[in-house]
């Protein structure tokens, strides 16, 4: 949520500034802001609304200033507006930041300050950064590098903060903890931002800076220090993606665009990780782990993730006798879980940085439980907090609503889970799954041809406020992900209940033409589900049945048959089928397919 964009060099600030800010649209935001300085003025600009808004003010208007930072802001604290919206300078106007994150204990220090005679235009937590620094620099007379280290301390919470002064116009201070930044150079200058996409026409050798480090970005040169001032190590890597890859290609959306990249990215998260007769997951040798003393396995994970989580801790419980648990990270934490080195844990992230996820990292390594980050992005603060990182290979997804993301999870959580139950009791993989995630990819692009069929059946869901999916087993987490990515782009509310439970309350809410969707793809447990599917249509319901090429069904309108592969990898199927109803009925009720409201693509506060 939120994305900040800076540079400081050789060309004009502007046009890399609001190019990179479009890039980062897809993470979320109500308002768009910049701030341009040079040696005689700031000039600060910010709207309420799109970066089209934004955009629209600054036509026809030539800025000439090589040094300048920008921001589209997710509102946390303060209601979305221009007066909330950042930069946020001191009243001076010599001093201007843009923040990521959230300043927990912002209150407190508000009232220190207006103690001070500091006046606050805004509602945000981020004008106390201000104004802290404003104290220590002007007050204090403090320089800029020292003020930080005074404030940054003092802040509890997170942030990515850029901070640019009058008095030094060609240079940017950035500060980090627990919220992501980038940094980039060229021959041109240096850059920054919350995400890679936005550097990436100008540059693919980045370096994410790590917690609680600052780094002071000039024309031609970056230094980076930790918060007590001591210098650090700067650790340059290559972008694992090029710009191509965050362009929508002729796509209609990302997400659409995405969808129908899950062979490739499927295939590339499992290259290397497949011989003819077993599975490959030689980063486990490295965890300081005794597998016969191993007593508990945590999955933790939030939103898309979790559903991932979900389906693997399923299948962990079918082939080991271990005591295995999944969480939602928000959960986790508070939750008390019993924790010690004999105990493993499993985090899943798309971005690596969700403030809730990385908090239970925090907790397990604190208690010396072994830990295990699944992530698609390199570098990541999750990628470096873990015992061992596992990288699926997605590469950039851009719309808010996941997708390639989560079925590359789902099959390199297959892949661990396999990994580990052989190092449990030496079982080697099932060579019919093996042979089954070899094909996948080829399987996934059969599966997208039921895109015109999706579309039309779309159409039952278009008018509808409310939709019921339901499931048993591995079907469950699948539908509970399949009615997520409906409410999230479409804002249709949509509920996932287990196909049993339904008649214990929930099928009091079934009525005429109420939509239902149902999937029962496991053999031994379809006709159970199919009978809970009969009493919705007792009440009038329309039922899509989504179900395997080996089950047998009778007197159901609309049904979608998929291949019959292991249970644990059908969810893969199924939810390419969920995707597309959701993007098609999004875009028949003429919704931001990309950018819908109230979301963020990468969570970074609790």
């Amino acid at each position: 949520m939120c994305g900040i964009t800076g540079y400081t060099g050789k060309m004009e600030a502007l046009p890399f500034i609001m190019q990179g800010l479009e890039k980062l649209e897809y993470r979320g935001y109500d308002s768009a802001g910049v701030t341009l300085v040079d040696d005689k003025k700031m000039f600060i600009c910010k709207e309420s609304g799109r970066l089209s808004a934004l955009s629209t003010k600054l036509s026809g208007q030539h800025h000439p200033q090589t040094c300048g930072v920008g921001h589209t802001r997710w509102a946390t604290h303060g209601i979305p507006s221009q007066l909330n919206s950042h930069p946020h300078s001191n009243q001076a106007k010599t001093i201007c930041l843009v923040h990521n994150g959230i300043i927990e204990n912002y209150l407190s220090l508000k009232q220190e300050l207006l103690k001070k005679d500091y006046h606050f235009r805004s509602q945000t937590d981020t004008e106390i950064i201000v104004h802290l620094l404003d104290d220590q620099y002007y007050h204090e007379g403090l320089n800029m590098f020292d003020a930080l280290k005074k404030v940054l301390p003092r802040l509890s919470g997170s942030f990515a903060l850029c901070i640019v002064t009058k008095d030094e116009p060609d240079t940017i201070y950035v500060a980090k903890k627990e919220s992501p930044m980038i940094l980039g150079r060229n021959s041109s200058g240096c850059f920054c931002a919350s995400d890679a996409p936005a550097l990436l026409p100008y540059t693919k050798k980045i370096m994410p800076l790590k917690d609680n480090e600052i780094a002071i970005l000039r024309k031609d040169s970056i230094e980076v220090f930790g918060f007590d001032g001591s210098e650090k190590t700067q650790e340059w890597i290559d972008a694992p993606y090029d710009i191509k890859a965050a362009q929508r290609d002729g796509y209609d959306s990302f997400m659409l665009k995405e969808i129908y990249e899950q062979p490739r990215a499927i295939k590339e998260t499992l290259r290397g990780r497949l011989t003819e007769d077993d599975v490959v997951v030689d980063e486990l040798d490295e965890l300081d782990l005794d597998w016969k003393d191993l007593k508990r396995v945590y999955f933790v994970a939030c939103g898309t993730a979790y559903h991932a989580c979900l389906s693997a801790a399923m299948q962990m419980q079918h082939l080991t006798s271990l005591n295995v648990y999944c969480f939602p990270a928000s959960e986790f934490r508070y939750g008390e879980p019993y924790l010690d080195k004999k105990c493993l844990c499993i985090f899943v992230s798309q971005s690596g940085e969700t403030a809730d996820t990385i908090a239970a990292v925090k907790l397990a390594v604190q208690a010396k439980a072994r830990t295990i980050g699944i992530v698609n992005v390199l570098g990541s603060s999750m990628s470096r907090m873990t015992d061992i990182c596992l990288y699926t290979c997605a590469g950039p997804e851009i719309s808010v609503a996941s997708t390639k993301a989560y079925t590359t999870q789902l099959v390199l959580l297959n892949c661990l889970v396999l990994a580990i139950c052989k190092r449990i009791d030496g079982s080697k993989a099932d060579r019919k799954m093996i042979a089954e995630l070899k094909n996948l990819p080829d399987l996934i692009r059969d599966v997208l041809k039921y895109d015109e069929q999706i579309k039309k059946l779309a159409k039952l869901l278009s008018d509808k406020n409310d939709v019921y999916f339901i499931g048993r087993q591995h079907d469950y987490p699948v539908a509970l992900e399949g009615s997520l990515k409906l409410k999230e782009i479409s804002y249709i509310h949509a509920d996932a209940y287990y196909a049993g439970e339904l008649k214990h309350g929930p099928i009091a809410l079934i009525e005429k033409d109420t939509v239902v969707i149902a999937v029962a793809t496991e053999a031994k447990i379809a006709a159970k589900t199919i009978s809970n599917i009969q009493e919705t249509l007792a009440r009038g319901s329309k039922v899509i049945l989504l179900t395997s090429d080996q089950i047998e069904t009778e007197g159901f309108e609309h049904v979608i048959r998929l291949k019959t592969i292991s249970q644990a990898l059908m969810p893969v199927e199924i939810i390419i089928i969920l995707q597309l109803f959701a993007y098609h009925t999004a875009v028949m009720k003429g919704c931001d397919i990309d950018k819908p409201r109230n979301l963020a693509k990468s969570v970074t506060v609790e």
